[in-house]
């Protein structure tokens, strides 16, 4: 086409969606006979808002969908920090904010949503903001620093980010909800009853069934919130989180047709009633109905890049199904979610203890799934969500008794899973990917020969993340029986897996990373093989990770025997075994948190965690804590954390053993053993089960005969209960199969994989493991004793060795001007609620640790 044929093609907006459009376009060719000019409001391109929240930890760089700040194809301009404020659609022109104006032949809006503040007295105060953008995101960052607590008027998904933000910033924070739940809109009652339990014992204030009626306050800001028959709240800032409404203002002043409910009112290739003039996302109704999730959106752009092309795709309507992590905890809801079908039916399993909910909808008949809840555990979402009946596909058959489908591992799903799903199953909501799609990308011929290119190629897993394991499963399990091999490289310097390279480094007795390497790999190494032979030599060598052989290959945490934090502090755990502590090592804890200034906290593993300290601070610390007979708690490592007790027979009436002493010995003969991934374990007095031991990588449950050992649970992401290993032991046969069991783990399993995940994938999974452990059908079980005993022989305390050794202290100096003696006082603040004094006196720390101390 020559050009001056070419057409202009105008997008207003440069969000998820305005930039999906964009790629698409110049991916199906549509700058061939289009030049596209883009207009974004906003200062910088489009972002992820997805993940607005994850700003505050990576900020916005991390978060760009186009880091370059342009697009390779010079046929498309891109203009920033300008807006649009109006439309002529009779003489295809726009208007930008400067009076600049701007022909079109082709205008698509992709102007998204602005978030829905209550017009209610105050809203406007200073101190009253919203949750949209990066620059909403600064605002409140810079605000909650003296804002004292805060309020979040919403509890939906937007409201709950906001929330976590606050509670991230260290502000206590109140979360207040018309509804009577939580995400009303995702969850039922009794999700959201769960929820509530996650998200209040994380230390925020829900407030549900309450109605929000002024933001008190004047001029200097905003000093409560007032609610309908509730006491007022004392709060000093205050974020809008109710909704969103379609930011439909330039189509409804040029005249352009839009819906009762909002939106620009378009038809299924999303051609607006104004010729030439197109929506999407946010600010479009396709058939009346605006769309608040990016997936719709991305589909609304495909659709209209093919009917610009001359296509008759047709957007017909979005799975609206729900997965992501709040807080850390897992919610998703899926289909008919309420049961509102007729003759539908509700399958329910619930774990009040572990804080899991899940709920299935079924036909009247049990054989076709309509929907679902999950909440505190989400891993089956993968397998539930494509197998849903819609008006479109009657979805997949469920099996004979369909509540397998949400019941613990140990007795639910298994051989169930996404490479069972037929090739229609969309696996991929966010980007429209079905498995087939997905198969057709790794099958002879196509483009992929990995995962992590399939998500490249198609798109899979590539948005929220939420589909990529069963993106994995599926293209393994198509290798599987294609007799392809399966790459499971740990990186691009080794061509082999974790297992191999621990066997490698125990024959050949490698004690170096650059002896590994030299011998076995290619290259310098990166973060994902230096940590990982890290850990296989500490496992194997039980050697100081900060010795002169192994310190460069540790991650931050280990490189200083400490979590460093979001605000680049670090938290000291020091070991309490079996939750046992004398009132003299309690006071010189509190003693140590307030000379220091350190934020205390009770963690679940029954210690107690110091939050705050500088790293010039770490050595001052432990020595204080090593004095009074505290040893790391490797809360750092990849390594044994807690062993979990209840008060057993010693002071309870239902206790039928000594759960706190075998705790105690446990987690003393456990401790710093290095594995995959970190570990922890719970020993309950009776069936009671108060240490909640199945929820434990290994978990010690006592009978009137002896001890009951359940091996491969853990909570986190993806919670699994533990199963079975062996009933009736006595200590001592107790000890050795977990001697066998902790070794054989860390023998075969995958780098950071959990003691769960790693049973459920061995051949045999339980039984296999049972064969090793308890049969010793391989003969290796005085191998792996043997291994056990020489660790428990050779462990040192890593914070005792590092204060006695000038060299590694050297590491703990934040500058070189640093100062070498302790400021003799303290100044503090107030720290979520914990009041620390204003001033102190001099603080002793010994004469043998040359760093600063507390100022």
């Amino acid at each position: 086409m020559s050009p001056l044929l070419r057409r202009t093609l105008v997008v207003v907006g440069h969000g998820m969606v305005g930039h999906r459009f964009v790629t698409a376009a110049i991916e199906r060719g549509l700058t061939e006979t289009h030049d596209i000019v883009v207009i974004g409001e906003e200062p910088r391109p489009a972002y992820d808002r997805v993940a607005l929240t994850s700003w505050f930890d990576v900020g916005s760089e991390a978060l760009s969908l186009l880091p370059e700040g342009a697009y390779d194809d010079p046929r498309v301009r891109l203009v920033l920090g300008t807006a649009v404020t109006g439309l002529d659609a009779a003489a295809r022109e726009i208007t930008l904010a400067d009076d600049t104006v701007l022909g079109y032949d082709e205008l698509v809006l992709a102007t998204g949503a602005a978030p829905f503040v209550p017009p209610v007295p105050g809203h406007d105060l200073p101190g009253c903001f919203v949750y949209r953008t990066i620059e909403d995101l600064e605002a409140i960052r810079d605000a909650a620093a003296t804002a004292g607590a805060a309020a979040v008027v919403g509890g939906g998904l937007l409201g709950l980010e906001a929330a976590n933000a606050l509670h991230g910033l260290g502000v206590p924070t109140h979360v207040v909800e018309m509804a009577p739940r939580l995400m009303a809109v995702q969850v039922d009652d009794a999700g959201g009853a769960v929820l509530r339990r996650h998200i209040e014992a994380l230390g925020l204030h829900v407030h549900t069934d309450v109605a929000t009626t002024a933001v008190l306050g004047d001029a200097d800001g905003v000093t409560g919130l007032a609610l309908r028959d509730r006491d007022p709240l004392e709060v000093g800032l205050v974020v809008f989180a109710a909704g969103i409404r379609p930011r439909d203002a330039l189509a409804r002043a040029a005249g352009i047709e839009v819906a009762e409910r909002g939106g620009v009112l378009v038809d299924e290739q999303g051609r607006a009633s104004a010729p030439h003039v197109w929506a999407i996302g946010e600010c479009a109704a396709p058939g009346g109905r605006m769309y608040g999730l990016v997936a719709p959106g991305y589909a609304m752009a495909e659709v209209v890049v093919d009917a610009l092309l001359g296509g008759a795709g047709a957007f017909t309507g979005a799975d609206l199904s729900t997965k992501l992590k709040l807080m850390g905890v897992d919610v998703a809801s899926f289909g008919d979610a309420f049961a509102t079908t007729s003759g539908a039916l509700e399958l329910v399993y619930a774990d009040a203890v572990a804080g899991i909910y899940k709920k299935l909808v079924v036909s009247e008949d049990g054989k076709r799934l309509l929907g679902g809840v999950l909440v505190g555990d989400a891993s089956s979402y993968g397998l539930l969500r494509p197998m849903v009946a819609s008006e479109t596909s009657e979805g997949m058959e469920l099996p004979d008794n369909p509540e397998q489908l949400i019941l613990p591992a140990a007795t639910g799903s298994a051989g169930l899973g996404p490479a069972g799903l037929p090739d229609a199953a969309q696996i991929c909501s966010c980007n429209d990917v079905t498995k087939g799609d997905i198969l057709a990308a790794v099958a002879e011929g196509g483009t992929c020969d990995s995962p992590s290119c399939v998500t490249a190629c198609t798109r899979a897993g590539a948005t929220c993340g939420s589909c990529k394991s069963s993106v994995k499963a599926i293209v393994e399990d198509h290798f599987a029986r294609q007799g392809r091999v399966i790459d499971r490289s740990l990186c691009e310097h080794f061509a082999l897996s974790r297992q191999e390279l621990f066997d490698l480094i125990r024959l050949r007795g490698h004690r170096t990373f650059a002896d590994v390497v030299a011998a076995h790999g290619t290259g310098r190494g990166c973060d994902i093989c230096k940590p990982a032979v890290a850990s296989i030599q500490a496992s194997l060598f039980n050697e100081h990770v900060l010795g002169p052989r192994r310190h460069t290959s540790q991650d931050t945490n280990d490189a200083y025997l400490a979590n460093i934090q979001r605000n680049g502090t670090y938290s000291v755990v020091p070991r309490i075994p079996g939750g046992e502590i004398t009132p003299e090592k309690l006071i010189v804890i509190g003693e140590v948190a307030r000379d220091f200034g350190l934020y205390t906290k009770i963690t679940g593993g029954q210690r107690i965690d110091l939050f705050g300290a500088r790293l010039e601070q770490l050595p001052a610390i432990w020595t204080r804590l090593v004095d009074a007979g505290f040893e790391s708690g490797h809360a750092y490592g990849k390594a044994l954390r807690t062993v979990k007790s209840c008060v057993g027979s010693t002071w309870c009436r239902y206790g039928v053993q000594d759960s706190v002493q075998l705790a105690i010995d446990l987690e003393l003969r456990y401790r710093g053993l290095r594995a995959p991934h970190k570990l922890k374990g719970g020993v309950s007095g009776c069936a009671r089960e108060c240490a909640e031991a199945r929820g434990k990588d290994f978990g010690v449950i006592a009978t009137e005969k002896g001890w009951n050992l359940y091996v491969g649970g853990n909570g986190g992401a993806t919670p699994a209960h533990a199963q079975l290993l062996a009933g009736d032991l006595d200590t001592e046969t107790l000890v050795r199969y977990l001697d066998r069991f902790l070794m054989y783990y860390i023998r075969t399993a995958d780098r950071l994989q959990r003691t769960a995940p790693w049973v459920a994938a061995l051949d045999g999974g339980l039984e296999r493991v049972r064969e090793v452990v308890v049969d010793d059908a391989l003969g290796l079980g005085s191998e792996l004793e043997a291994e056990m005993a020489r660790h428990v022989s050779t462990y040192e305390d890593e914070w005792r060795a590092t204060l006695e050794d000038p060299e590694k202290l050297a590491r703990f100096v934040s500058f070189v001007n640093a100062p070498e003696t302790p400021d003799p006082h303290i100044s503090f603040g107030v720290t979520r609620g914990q009041i620390v004094p204003e001033e102190t006196g001099p603080v002793s720390l010994g004469t043998t640790i040359p760093v600063g101390g507390p100022r």
